[in-house]
């Protein structure tokens, strides 16, 4: 802690900074008053300004010359307007918490050392004169990479040494300074300390004061292909992608938005836990989504497989060996080789129908798709095949003007009719054969552009047809042996897809594999406009997943981060996750960062959770203290019952939140009930689509993904339930999303996974 001279001194200086962003605020009010104002006039003027000459065509011109002028000095004020309001916006929450850091530095060359102030954003109280530099600006890095003493860092010109004199770090709340302390550390231990020993909240706050430099090298990687983040439950990984997406954003202003960079997450209530952190750090969130929306939103028309349902599914011993098949590498080069076989034979078509009846036949179409050279690739093969099928539908018009019914529809236009389809052709009425003629061409033209509309979007081709084929030509391609498959039970497992088709329904296992199919089939080439591509929680995704995205974002750079300690749906392949990556991308582009201490929890926490794991060494515990984890088994529910409500009556008093964590959507449901009917009041996370609030809230262990709590009960943590080594990752995840304190009650038996954690780190009450 520093001496009342140096507070005093560094208040006087906040001081100063405050005045100077009071008065840029003032500018910034006047600037969109006056854009407003500009703005309220042009739309109250706009028609006496314009001047509307319609009578004739230089007329005319003039007059959409006039408009367009006036709509593009709209959108510039405008725009204007909106430039002050976020500003006006950055600056009033600098008023509050200007800055949080201050580096003396000697440059080589110079003669004086210099002193900057970092902060949230930059500002300046005159042109190149900084006040305050933002934390993503280069000069910042030795704040976060480096103590005292020769630190380098990089520039746009190349990397610069600089010889740090003094770090200082500052609490500041409500333009006041709470705390001064010097440290020779990366980041002091006491600022990280008074981050993490606050209370959790329903939305994750932006940490960049804390970051460490471990950290720092994930946010500021902008080399790395692939940058493939390894880290501990409570490492920071979150917290530092999303430091990453706002410096990319700021380091690449002009050149990428939001809108190009993408974060798959583990599910929607994840989503909204995270959806501040980059508006904190004035920008805009980037395109979030679960892969399961990704995958409604691409097949309308099937009902996916839920996260619950997969959760559920996963524990199907039947459809296990498949499910691990259809998730491989081996896989998806199975499904690639069987689109290549499409181009020589086996696409199935089906008949293009007009009226109940057959108009192209799927043998006809199928003659012209295989009719190209054989150069041809699958997207040409398409393309020409849908030119020839217009040219054939157009050719048909004629034919189909002399049916009854086109006879009987000229019959019945009304005058109106007939005068609009001569307007809208501009032709004049002719004699009677001609004029027959020309309602009927027009009739049958319009009837046909809902065939023509099935032609442009591929209606004649058969996926689900098409995606059973493949299913069936597997034991062609690969070796079900390799997977422990017999043919049978491989047969047995597509009557299965096959039976779920039929209901429009799709398992998490066959999505991929289909949507793939259907995009070799039709030649799309993914979105190209995509930049930067986020997954968190990777550990649950598939080979076949991550190849397929890779596909589908093609030219996106990929940061994936995960815990491989916490697989849920993908368990023992996890551990295969990192090889199998290795041949998806060019190696001397890919970064792997491994992130051991983990900082969400107390030590206590740390060291019993790593317990958990068959090779936990490795983590690092921050030491933050806390109480020891408390362990009850008890004889039956009701004392199970009653230790949860003493142990949630207990929480509520310290500490905001407390999540009651079950295996299965059904024990929480279960548990929820038994509360409820004891007067504790709970709310019961049953979707993902549900909002996180304070109090007592029950998830199932496959919505907490990623989420952080002050206290955390796992609910019947048992041998019935978690009986072996295949839960071990799940027990560790739940386990680990506790900040402060963890209670785990088990009935009759502790589950064995808890038996290789040393009884000096829990307090064991049995009844």
């Amino acid at each position: 802690m520093m001496t009342d001279k140096v507070k005093a001194q560094e208040q006087a200086h906040l001081d100063e900074v405050i005045s100077k962003v009071r008065a840029a605020e003032k500018v910034e009010e006047q600037k969109g008053s006056k854009a407003k104002q500009d703005v309220d006039e042009i739309n109250h003027n706009f028609y006496n300004d314009v001047r509307l000459k319609t009578t004739t065509y230089s007329g005319m011109m003039e007059t959409a010359l006039t408009i367009r002028q006036q709509q593009q000095m709209l959108t510039e004020r405008q725009t204007r307007q909106s430039y002050a309001a976020k500003q006006l916006a950055t600056l009033q929450k600098m008023e509050i918490n200007p800055y949080f850091a201050r580096l003396d530095f000697h440059e080589n060359g110079e003669q004086n050392a210099e002193t900057i102030y970092i902060g949230m954003a930059s500002f300046t109280d005159r042109p190149d004169h900084y006040l305050i530099y933002d934390w993503r600006a280069p000069i910042s890095s030795i704040y976060y990479d480096g103590g005292i003493g020769k630190v380098t860092y990089q520039t746009p010109a190349g990397e610069q040494t600089v010889d740090v004199k003094l770090k200082r770090q500052f609490q500041i709340a409500n333009g006041e300074i709470k705390t001064v302390f010097d440290t020779e550390e990366v980041v002091g231990d006491q600022m990280l300390l008074d981050a993490l020993g606050n209370q959790s909240d329903t939305k994750m706050k932006s940490i960049v004061t804390t970051i460490q430099k471990e950290q720092n090298q994930i946010i500021r990687d902008t080399k790395s292909e692939l940058l493939f983040v390894q880290g501990a439950a409570g490492s920071g990984k979150t917290a530092a992608i999303l430091q990453r997406v706002a410096y990319l954003l700021y380091q690449y202003r002009g050149h990428l938005n939001s809108a190009q960079v993408i974060l798959f997450s583990p599910n929607q209530l994840f989503n909204d836990y995270i959806n501040q952190v980059l508006p904190e750090l004035g920008e805009q969130n980037m395109v979030q989504m679960t892969f399961y929306q990704y995958s409604s939103h691409r097949l309308p028309n099937m009902q996916v497989e839920t996260l619950g349902e997969r959760f559920d599914e996963q524990f199907n011993p039947e459809k296990k060996a498949a499910t691990t098949m259809k998730g491989s590498l081996q896989y998806f080069k199975a499904v690639t080789a069987y689109a290549n076989h499409l181009n020589k034979e086996d696409m199935r078509f089906r008949n293009i129908v007009f009226k109940g009846r057959v108009l192209i036949a799927k043998e006809k179409i199928a003659e012209i798709y295989y009719g190209f050279n054989e150069n041809y690739n699958l997207r040409n093969r398409l393309d020409g095949t849908k030119e020839a099928l217009l040219k054939i539908l157009n050719r048909k018009i004629h034919v189909e003007m002399k049916t009854d019914w086109v006879e009987e529809a000229v019959q019945n236009l009304t005058k109106e009719q007939i005068q609009k389809m001569h307007h809208d052709a501009e032709t004049e009425i002719q004699d009677a054969d001609k004029e027959f003629n020309f309602l009927a061409r027009g009739i049958v033209t319009q009837a046909f552009q809902k065939v023509r509309r099935q032609i442009v979007r591929n209606h004649f081709l058969t996926i689900t047809h098409q995606f059973v084929h493949f299913l069936r030509s597997v034991p062609q391609i690969i070796n079900l042996r390799d997977y422990g498959l017999t043919k049978e039970e491989w047969s047995d497992n597509v009557d299965s897809v096959i039976e779920d088709i039929k209901q429009n329904k799709l398992a998490m296992a066959d999505v991929a594999p289909y949507l793939y199919l259907y995009d070799l089939m039709t030649g799309k080439r993914g979105q190209k406009d995509i930049k930067y591509l986020f997954i968190d929680e990777v550990q649950d995704y598939s080979a076949f997943q991550l190849a397929f995205l890779k596909f589908s974002f093609p030219r996106a750079k990929f940061t994936l981060l995960g815990d491989l300690n916490q697989a849920i749906f993908t368990h023992e392949n996890s551990q295969q996750l990192l090889n199998e990556l290795g041949t998806m991308f060019d190696k001397s582009k890919t970064r792997v960062i491994q992130l051991t201490k983990s900082y969400r929890s107390t030590a206590q926490i740390t060291n019993f959770t790593k317990h958990l794991l068959t090779d936990g060494e490795a983590i690092e515990a921050f030491d933050r203290q806390g109480e020891l984890p408390q362990i009850h088994v008890v004889s039956d529910e009701a004392k199970a019952l009653e230790a949860v409500k003493v142990q949630v009556a207990s929480n509520l008093k310290i500490h905001e939140t407390t999540a009651i964590i079950g295996k299965t959507l059904t024990e929480c449901e279960h548990i929820y009930e038994l509360l409820k009917s004891s007067g504790v009041k709970a709310t019961l996370i049953r979707t993902e689509n549900q909002r996180l609030v304070n109090g007592v809230i029950i998830v199932p262990s496959y919505l907490a993904k990623g989420l952080e709590f002050d206290s955390v009960v796992m609910w019947n943590a048992s041998t019935n339930e978690y009986p072996d080594d295949a839960d071990r990752q799940l027990v560790y995840t739940i386990c680990t999303r506790a900040m402060h304190r963890l209670t785990i009650v088990a009935i009759e038996q502790l589950s064995p996974l808890f038996k290789e954690v040393p009884q000096t780190e829990y307090e064991l009450i049995e009844d």
